[in-house]
């Protein structure tokens, strides 16, 4: 049997770390640490990611800022709704939920955003950053699946590291991350050719192409680590809707260890997020007082 990669016990431990930077911070400044979500539209599955990450943010002592705009906003509205939040000093994270209404150009308001307090870590500085070593927010998500490699593995230097997906939001940074830990990257994705070969040889994999139960058994070595990203909603046998990693988790117990869907990287996403919250903040304090 492969070790289960507790994913809700790490964010845990995560959360309350950031509660005491939070109090910290709190004292040192006369107020919290603040974090403005903003939510274009009603896409049912943001209005739920909204919802929770608020009431964390509640849990941990962040103040949180929502500001929600109704679907047909146009974009200029939007981009000085983020001018203001970008120098409101209350405001030491920004967060824009994606997707966006079709008419707006996501990537222009993502770019939009003071890199010191993007804290989704998506606009073109903090990406450079990462892709250069050289500080900045580091996407949640990214950052949530190497914390749950380091409970894992003590060291990754010369290991294999096969990912499975390309997107700029979880597969090209966590690429990153494990390059800046010494291991060797292959970066695949649905079309990659021989992918079953490939990931054979890996001693990580890290799934992330949103397509559900497509890493099978026979795909995993023995004593691999295996790190599920996807999360696909699907008809269970009862009718009722489940949900699905990346991984058929069942096929590859012969790994080390795995992270289960749910319960794995998603709590880990949130608790990077309040982190990276608290980051910013921290980063901004410093320079305020230079």
């Amino acid at each position: 049997m492969a070790d289960r990669i507790d994913g809700r016990a790490i964010a845990a431990k995560i959360e309350d770390e950031t509660a005491e930077k939070v109090k910290a911070f709190s004292e040192r400044n006369g107020h919290a640490p603040g974090l403005a979500v903003v939510l274009v539209g009603n896409d049912p599955a943001s209005e739920v990611y909204v919802a929770h990450k608020i009431k964390k943010c509640v849990k941990v002592g962040i103040r949180s800022y929502e500001h929600r705009l109704p679907a047909e906003t146009e974009q200029d509205d939007l981009l000085t709704l983020i001018a203001r939040l970008n120098i409101d000093p209350n405001v030491h994270g920004i967060l824009v939920q994606v997707p966006l209404p079709d008419h707006i150009d996501e990537g222009a308001v993502l770019g939009a955003i003071n890199p010191a307090k993007d804290v989704d870590g998506f606009c073109p500085v903090n990406v450079g950053r990462l892709s250069t070593g050289t500080g900045g927010l580091v996407p949640c998500t990214p950052l949530g699946v190497m914390k749950l490699l380091d409970t894992v593995i003590d060291d990754m230097t010369g290991l294999d590291a096969v990912v499975i997906g390309k997107s700029n939001i979880v597969g090209k940074p966590i690429a990153m991350l494990l390059l800046e830990r010494e291991a060797t990257v292959t970066v695949t994705h649905i079309e990659t050719k021989n992918l079953p070969d490939i990931c054979r040889k890996a001693d990580i994999i890290i799934a992330a192409a949103g397509a559900p139960r497509l890493v099978k058994g026979y795909w995993v070595k023995e004593g691999a680590v295996i790190i599920d990203v996807g999360i696909t909603r699907t008809k269970g046998e009862n009718g009722k809707d489940k949900l699905v990693g990346d991984v058929a988790f069942d096929e590859v117990q012969h790994a080390k260890a795995v992270t289960p869907v749910p319960g794995g990287v998603g709590p880990m996403t949130i608790a990077c997020l309040l982190a990276n919250t608290v980051q910013a903040a921290e980063a901004l304090e410093k320079h305020h007082k230079h």
